[in-house]
């Protein structure tokens, strides 16, 4: 969302999954064959931009209901001034419309943004007619923003440090279930802290750096290859904490390695989101520092719920250790399979 010099206009570009939308699948579904609309979902991916276009605007007249932004007392609707659709590509990758918006005749400095949750979730970029980012924001199920406002000049450093520490965050709690089982997995090797701040240290170091040469685009791997490791990883190291309880030495190797891919997966994420020119490694830094937080809040709720009332009894390792890990180690074998198939 970009607004203009008067500071009474605003213009919101959609980046969207049109023939989701006009289905009625949710655009966050991992895998659209399982919805009872997948059939009429890929005859629409076949479809021309002109074609899929009718289908649009057959089926909503205008946006207002899913869409706009409000402050405390009004309700500003967004006009389609155009959408852009592209060509007919590989059917089997989503095709990204673009829905642009004008909001006319602003009367307020700070709003909110509304979107219908059934159109999944989104992500919220503010910024100045000079690209400035004034704030950044993933919306889910929640359909309403934070209160931003659209008049300011430049980006707010404090801002948009904490803007990036919330959504490196948010990635890993609640969003990360993939790296939140990953790390419990390293939590049930042992409930001695020597052995799993060696593992935590290796995997910060190794997925802080393919983060950064991932958003740099230095390194680029195919999600395709990245996302079904990533599953085999917490397999692996669940599996592991079935045959032992110590810290090997390959095994801090082995974690160093999944960790530069985990990497790749948080640069994947963070390139879709963006990050401000004028403030790059400061958003780049404050989302891995989010990450890190949100690791340290999986571990410390692991500790507090198990480690701590049950970690010296000596049934831990057979009623907890060793069934938890084989349930990640089973989840992490099931995305494995989905993830390339």
């Amino acid at each position: 969302m970009t607004k203009n010099e008067k500071k009474t206009n605003a213009k919101l570009d959609l980046r969207i999954n049109l023939e989701a939308i006009i289905v009625g699948i949710d655009p966050n579904h991992s895998n659209t064959k399982e919805s009872d609309q997948s059939d009429l979902y890929d005859e629409y991916r076949k479809l021309s931009p002109e074609k899929l276009l009718k289908k649009f605007y057959a089926k909503f007249d205008s946006l207002d209901d899913k869409i706009y932004l409000t402050n405390s007392s009004n309700k500003y609707f967004g006009i389609i001034e155009q959408i852009t659709i592209p060509e007919i590509g590989d059917i089997e990758v989503i095709r990204d419309s673009t829905i642009e918006l004008s909001f006319k005749n602003l009367q307020e400095d700070t709003y909110q943004f509304y979107w219908d949750e059934n159109f999944g979730s989104v992500i919220l970029r503010v910024n100045s007619k000079d690209q400035s980012e004034l704030h950044t924001e993933i919306i889910t199920k929640e359909s309403l923003s934070s209160t931003f406002n659209i008049n300011e000049d430049q980006s707010n450093i404090f801002k948009t440090i904490t803007d990036y520490i919330v959504i490196g965050f948010e990635h890993i709690l609640p969003k990360g279930l993939d790296h939140i089982l990953f790390v419990l997995a390293l939590f049930l090797l042992s409930t001695k802290f020597k052995p799993l701040f060696f593992q935590v240290t290796y995997f910060t170091i190794a997925h802080s750096i393919t983060l950064f040469l991932g958003v740099l685009n230095i390194v680029n791997i195919s999600p395709n290859i990245v996302e079904p490791i990533i599953a085999i990883s917490i397999a692996y190291v669940a599996f592991e904490n079935l045959f032992t309880n110590k810290l090997n030495r390959a095994r801090p190797f082995v974690i160093f390695i999944f960790g530069l891919l985990h990497g790749l997966g948080f640069a994947g994420v963070l390139t879709q989101i963006g990050i401000p020119d004028d403030l790059f490694i400061t958003s780049l830094v404050s989302f891995n520092v989010g990450v890190e937080l949100g690791q340290i809040a999986v571990i410390l709720i692991a500790y507090l719920l198990l480690a701590l009332p049950f970690g010296k009894q000596k049934w831990y390792d057979t009623r907890i250790t060793k069934p938890m890990s084989l349930v990640i180690a089973c989840v992490g074998l099931y995305w494995f399979i989905e993830r390339t198939i």
